[in-house]
This record gives C-alpha cells, structure tokens and sequence, in this order.
C-alpha cells in the first residue's frame, strides 16, 4: 500500500461537511455582529513577533506562537490573535477613522499546544471589538453580543453563562487584603489559574508566590463573594445596563474571572457551559493602553474572542447543528446518450438563469447510475430528456423527495421546479 502524507499536527481538514458548518458558524457570527452595527475586517496571517512580545505576555510568545525566521532573518510568527493587529491598524490610521469603531472578524490562528479535545493548534476565530469609548455601557453591549450570539444558535441560560468580573475592582480588594502593588499582577496571574489546578496545589503556589496563610484566606473568602460587584461603580452600570438589553439572564458576577492576557485593565468577562465539563467558550475584556502601546494615541476599547472548535463541541452536545445538506444545487440534468448532450446543456443553463442550482451530470451512463448518484449526493429533481422528450418540446422531471413525477413542456419546467421548492420552504 502507498503512504499517505499525513497532516500537520493540530491542523484540521475540511471536508464538505465539516466546511458546512464553519459557513453555518461564519452566517450567524456576521448576522449577529451586523445587527449591532458592526463592520468587518481582517489583519495579517503573517506579524512580526516583536508586536506580541510586549502586548500579549510571555507565555503566548516563548511557548504558544509559531515563530520562524524569514529569509532576511526576521522573526515572523502565524498570528496566535488578532487584537495586537487590531490595535496597530488603528495606530496607523487613528486620523482618519470616525470613532467609536465597531469592527469584527472571523479567520484563522495558529498557537502551539498540545491537541486535545477542544484545542487545535489551528483554528477559526471571531474578534469583535468597540474602540474609543470607555463606558461600561459600552462593556455592557459587547457581553449583550455575546448573548445574543448564544441567543441565535439556540444555547439557553441553563446550557450556557457568562461570568463577569471587573480588574479594577479586584485590585482595590488585593490592596484591602494588603497584597503589595509590585505582587498583583503575578496574583491576577494567580486567581486566573485557580480552575486549571487541584486546591492543594493552588494554595501551595500561592503561598509560594509570598501570600500569607492570612491573605489566602482573604482571598478565598473574596472570590466566594457574589455581592462583591456592588462595591464597583462600573459593575453597578454594566448590569444595568444589561438589564436594559434585555440579555442579562445570560451574565453574572464571578470574583474569579481574571483573564490571562495582561493588557485587560476593566471589565473582562469569559463564557462557559454549565454542565459538568464547563467548557470555557469565549473570552474578553475592556482595555485601556493597546493603541498607545504600539505607537498611537490613547484610545480604550472593550473586545472579545472565540474560537469555532470549542463552540462546535457545545453545540454538538445540544443537538444545534444543522443536519448537513450535502447537495449545493436542488437538480440533476441528465444525459441520455452521446447524440443527445447539447440540449441537456442548454437546459441546465436555462435553469441557471431562471435562478435555480443546477449539476449537470458530466457524461453519457446509464440512467439507473445517474439517479443513484443524484440520491448520493442529495438532489431533489432529476431532469431527464429522452428521444420522445426531445421530439415533443418536453422534459420529465422526477421528485425524489416525494417520489413522484412529471413531463412538462421544457419551458415551463424551471418555473415547475421552483413552485415545488417554494411549497417546501412554506412548510
């Protein structure tokens, strides 16, 4: 037997089916983001690594990104996020944009992990972010997107949740537990991998970190507390907020959503499913700094990101894909014989124009193998003209849907086809 070449580690094919779905996924992603008037764009595949090593933290840039030299001997790394991107483009045009921008986009990452179940080392991401507003009302609507994103894929507020905390707030309670400035950010660090550890461990860690049995204490007591949102300003009028959009069902206050990546300064925010696995789903938050850290001018923003893999394995559990429609066009023209193949090309192109999906079968066979092959494939109507059809002006068209069929004058067959297309979708 032959070798096959096998994939790259981590990379995923897509085969029809499987490409069905991320265009499924790409539909609704857009029809959500374009209601609250956002607009899409993309950046680089390809960025230079200096633009993540100050901005995304060590551990995306050392052990997560793809890093090659180029031929010039550059280090160039397959983007592992956009918001980097993001935050350089409007540096670069900061003059001639009209703010706030709303902008989203959905496209492919790369981060070197260990494969598992729900993480690829290549995957398919939507970004959306809010720039240059600062309000938590602002914070408020991107959560909202979110919901309404879980909203339209059919996820209730049983099967999934989002967890809201603000980083401001939670270093005003560091500092009321007497955690010094210099030790917060490796505390947040901390906080954030609470649920990736065995208790014993996390405490051990974070006694290692230089907390003291009394600030563990504290600490624990302060991430247990459900009320602590009422001591923040900002999370006071982010759930209003909410509460005006209608979703809020949706978002509750968690004390232990930190977020990893460092440039977070406000409100961050993560979305899980509430079974027993809670798979985190997606992520985000409100930033201050990004723009004026790759040369621009101040500008805050909020944003959030989530990946297609994870959200795919969640939807699979609640039965919310759509079944896979395998045929791309609803008709068959067939070709009876080799003195009988003009006709059937210029039905189908007739077909075409009148706006119907037509396949025309490639060559002369038997008819019994182009039928099989139209039931393979998934095709309704099946167009079929012969020597009595041809001498008549007519064409018999089979339903294979309903198992039945009909000879009609080849004029009136594109308008036949679409009456029974349009009697299905009003069903």
């Amino acid at each position: 037997m032959k070798t096959i070449i096998q994939t790259v580690k981590g990379t995923r094919e897509f085969y029809p089916p499987e490409m069905a779905i991320r265009s499924w996924l790409y539909s609704v992603i857009r029809k959500v983001s374009e209601s609250f008037g956002y607009q899409e764009y993309d950046g680089p595949f390809l960025e230079k690594i200096d633009l993540y090593a100050a901005k995304s933290g060590e551990e995306l840039v050392k052990e997560q990104a793809f890093v090659f030299p180029d031929r010039g001997g550059e280090l160039i790394a397959l983007r592992p996020e956009l918001t980097p991107s993001l935050a350089r483009m409007v540096a670069q045009r900061q003059g001639e944009l009209a703010f706030p921008l709303r902008w989203w986009s959905f496209g492919p990452f790369w981060r070197y992990e260990r494969p598992q179940k729900g993480r690829t080392r290549e995957f398919f991401q939507w970004n959306i972010d809010l720039i240059g507003t600062s309000s938590p009302e602002c914070d408020a609507e991107l959560v909202t997107i979110c919901a309404a994103f879980f909203q339209a894929v059919g996820l209730t507020t049983e099967q999934v949740g989002i967890q809201v905390n603000n980083r401001r707030l939670m270093d005003s309670a560091l500092a009321n537990l007497g955690i010094p400035t210099d030790l917060r950010p490796a505390v947040f660090k901390f906080i954030d991998r609470r649920d990736k550890m065995r208790p014993v461990d996390w405490d051990a860690f974070g006694l290692e970190l230089g907390l003291s049995p009394n600030q563990m204490e504290g600490l624990k007591a302060l991430l247990e507390d459900t009320e602590l949102w009422k001591q923040s300003d900002e999370l006071v009028r982010f759930f209003e907020a909410m509460d005006a959009m209608g979703l809020s069902a949706y978002a509750h206050f968690d004390a232990s959503i930190i977020r990893g990546l460092e440039y977070y300064t406000g409100t961050v925010f993560e979305a899980r499913e509430l079974s027993q696995e809670g798979r985190a789903i997606l992520g985000g938050g409100h930033y201050d700094n990004l723009v004026a850290d790759v040369g621009g001018d101040p500008l805050p923003g909020v944003g959030f990101a989530m990946g297609d893999v994870m959200i795919q394995i969640v939807l699979e559990q609640y039965g919310l894909i759509p079944p896979y429609q395998s045929a791309t066009a609803p008709v068959l023209v067939t070709i009876f014989d080799e003195t009988r193949q003009i006709l059937p090309i210029r039905l189908a192109s007739a077909f075409r124009s009148a706006g119907l999906g037509v396949i025309l079968y490639p060559e002369p066979a038997k008819l019994p193998k182009q039928f099989k092959y139209a039931d393979r494939i998934g095709v309704r109507f099946v167009v079929i003209v012969g020597p009595d059809e041809e001498l008549a002006g007519q064409v018999t068209i089979k339903d294979l849907m309903l198992r039945e069929q009909a000879t009609i004058p080849q004029g009136e067959a594109a308008g036949w086809i679409k009456g029974r297309l349009a009697q299905a979708h009003s069903l």
